[in-house]
């Protein structure tokens, strides 16, 4: 199968999966019916094609003109469903629109509101109970990794500035600053009077 229908399929088929498993995105999906929206993403400097009807068909070619042209970084399109944020990102250089901007809006929404729900899909194998445990443990479990690797981090910087003396510390670098301001001081003084003492003679 060559890449670009394998990319899109896969895709199609997360976002139809997320989309059925969310009753407000189902929603959301019949207000998009019967319209096309293009969306470039600048990363990968690739077009993908979001067609509407009982579900969400991903085309990589599209000859008809879409209803609404996006050319945006992936990252910025959650940020479209406040229409004060088109202007702003428009004057930015960080989206191109051309088109209707309700509908970027609208599809903004849609695809910001698919989440996987981990414990939903657990809970189909596994029963509720199983499921709820399982996400909490691993949640607690993500929040202690992160936790152990600030205090870390927190260390080495520590070792590294206080004990091996790789970097200065902060102290070290506004007295460095300062004295570097003075030197500063003292050179436009100097020119000061030098130009002084020519202009006299």
């Amino acid at each position: 199968m060559p890449f670009e229908p394998l990319v899109t399929a896969v895709i199609e088929g997360a976002l139809n999966t997320l989309i059925n498993d969310n009753p407000d995105s189902l929603k959301r999906l019949t207000r998009l019916k019967g319209r096309t929206i293009q969306l470039h993403l600048k990363e990968l400097n690739k077009t993908l094609t979001f067609v509407f009807s009982q579900q969400v068909d991903v085309l990589a070619h599209y000859d008809a003109t879409p209803d609404c042209y996006l050319s945006v970084q992936l990252a910025v399109l959650p940020e479209l469903k406040d229409q004060a944020n088109i202007t702003q990102l428009i004057k930015q250089d960080k989206l191109v629109l051309k088109g209707d901007i309700q509908l970027a809006q609208k599809f903004a929404q849609l695809i910001s509101e698919c989440k996987p729900n981990v414990e939903e899909w657990l809970s189909r194998v596994t029963g509720d109970v199983v499921a709820h445990s399982t996400v909490h443990s691993m949640k607690a479990l993500t929040q202690t990794m992160a936790s152990h690797a600030r205090k870390h981090q927190r260390h080495i910087g520590q070792v590294i500035t206080e004990e091996w003396r790789l970097a200065p510390t902060s102290l070290e670098i506004a007295h460095y600053c300062d004295q570097v301001d003075q030197v500063k001081s003292q050179a436009a003084r100097i020119e000061a009077k030098l130009t002084q003492i020519l202009e006299d003679l």
